[in-house]
């Protein structure tokens, strides 16, 4: 499975919720990424049935596979790094975040790691 930007925003979304709420439910991502919850149970099941996410049979917690925490953490990565760059030239912290979420899914390793290693030097 290919792992478009929505999927990619699933697991990102999933990652900030466990550290906000520990336990994540499907009710929580619909609330947080304001989507109905039949949206988010497909989403889930596509992403289960990939080895993303598992959802436990007995509380319904949502929790990423080691395959998808890794990118998770590569996108929510991209989103901090991206953000402070933003920031660091004179976006306004709002716009940063969310023009980070934009970019995040689409630019290329290459560029990422450059901006990676600029905020490194100054």
């Amino acid at each position: 499975m290919i792992l478009h930007e929505s999927m990619e925003m699933y697991l990102e979304t999933i990652l900030i919720l466990k550290e906000r709420i520990h336990n994540v439910r499907a009710i929580d991502i619909a609330k947080e990424m304001n989507f109905s919850k039949p949206t988010v149970s497909i989403a889930l099941k596509k992403l289960k049935e990939n080895d993303y996410v598992d959802i436990n049979d007995h509380n319904n917690y949502v929790t990423l596979t080691e395959k998808g925490l890794a990118i998770a953490n590569n996108i929510y990565d991209k989103h901090k790094t991206l953000t402070d760059f933003l920031v660091s030239i004179g976006v306004s912290k709002g716009n940063a975040a969310n023009d980070a979420c934009k970019i995040e899914h689409d630019i290329s390793e290459e560029t990422f790691l450059c901006i990676k290693k600029y905020l490194k030097q100054d």
